[in-house]
């Protein structure tokens, strides 16, 4: 069953059974879809959110620096990883590519993980395989810097405004 029939059939479900007996619609909506189409269905039913921000979750800035002849190529590159890894993997919340205004060399990645596990996963993909392989030599410098959130509440406002 397709997701957005699953999501359906979870909203259906949700919207029939007495309010009374929420605990167990909860447990199964929390369970069969992403924590997104939770909280949509938790909106419709005026149940409290399930928070986003985890404290299994992984948070990163990578800080690239590419030399300059293969900037074109590697933010092509980039482009195609970062799109494929969201799409595909349910465990990438974000990978968010961004270069800065004034030295478009330096390469700044925002990413984001479920877990541990699911940024082993991502490791291991034939896409991030690709994109590490093939611009290996345009990197000039790279740091990969693990972050730490001040205000996980607030994560939750970010993606509903996003949404």
């Amino acid at each position: 069953m397709g997701k957005s029939k699953l999501l359906k059939w979870v909203l259906f479900l949700a919207l029939t059974m007495n309010i009374t007996k929420m605990y167990a619609k909860q447990q199964l909506i929390e369970t069969q879809v992403s924590i997104s189409q939770t909280n949509a269905i938790r909106e419709i039913i005026e149940k409290p959110l399930v928070c986003v921000a985890k404290p299994e979750m992984i948070v990163r800035i990578s800080e690239i620096e590419i030399w300059p002849e293969y900037l074109k190529e590697y933010n092509a590159i980039l482009k195609e990883e970062a799109s494929a890894s969201v799409r595909l993997e349910a465990g990438v919340i974000a990978i968010f590519p961004m270069y800065q205004k004034e030295n478009p060399t330096q390469i700044r990645i925002i990413e984001i993980y479920a877990d541990k596990a699911a940024y082993q996963s991502h490791l291991k993909t034939p896409h991030f395989l690709h994109y590490k392989t093939t611009t290996l030599k345009m990197v000039k410098s790279m740091k990969l810097v693990d972050m730490e959130s001040l205000d996980k509440e607030t994560m939750l406002e970010i993606f509903r405004k996003l949404g």
